[in-house]
């Protein structure tokens, strides 16, 4: 049913983003260095490494949350930096912790949100992605109540309900059940037919015909301070 009716199937334009020479730094500490990335519509991009190797500090990077100490991104030709409305429009991030309000039901997390991203149909947005995800029949469940999956899945939620063409997704799998990984990966193949793209870090094993970046490769030589 997700294949049929797709998830933002609104997405017209095509995407060009990409990162050059890309070096983070986190307390003093260089993580990687001279890190490159290319992304387009249709596609998704796999982040890969151990623990440490700097998955979350790129998507946060991606997402504009973290700057690079060197090299530079691009949204469709334009230096992020200068299509700084735009780009963020575009980009939604969904970090490994939940970022849910603890004090708020389930219904009010998401409108919350869908509220802050303008999302004009709000009330409709909010169901469709309550009742994908099987949360519609917790709606008025404070959120500190809900277990460790379900409280993901409120999370994850805000995928269905947002606009944006690029999904950076970290570990977006973790705390749920096979079933709940199941919608997920639905949702996500859905986001990708449509026209949508996606980058997601990953511990599990990648196959050599997909599309990915393994962070082992872009690790500091022992010549960088």
């Amino acid at each position: 049913m997700l294949a049929k009716e797709g998830i933002n199937s609104f997405i017209t334009e095509m995407i060009d983003f990409n990162g050059n020479n890309l070096t983070c730094v986190r307390t003093d500490i260089c993580v990687f260095e001279k890190l490159y990335f290319s992304l387009t519509d249709g596609q998704i991009l796999f982040l890969h490494g151990p623990n440490g190797s700097g998955k979350s500090s790129l998507l946060r990077m991606m997402a504009g949350l973290l700057q690079p100490i060197t090299g530079s991104m691009h949204w469709n030709g334009e230096n992020i930096s200068k299509s700084s409305d735009e780009f963020r429009e575009e980009i939604i991030y969904v970090g490994h912790q939940n970022a849910v309000k603890r004090n708020l039901t389930v219904e009010e997390n998401l409108l919350f949100w869908v509220k802050l991203i303008g999302e004009h149909r709000e009330k409709e947005s909010v169901d469709r992605a309550l009742s994908i995800f099987e949360l519609y029949h917790l709606r008025s469940t404070p959120s500190r109540f809900l277990s460790a999956g379900q409280t993901r899945k409120l999370y994850l939620a805000r995928l269905v309900a947002s606009k944006a063409s690029v999904w950076l997704l970290d570990e977006p799998f973790n705390s749920l059940d096979q079933s709940s990984i199941n919608v997920l990966q639905s949702i996500i193949d859905s986001h990708i037919k449509d026209g949508g793209a996606a980058i997601m870090a990953t511990h599990d094993k990648i196959s050599e015909s997909r599309n990915y970046i393994d962070l082992k490769q872009f690790a500091p030589s022992s010549e960088t301070p």
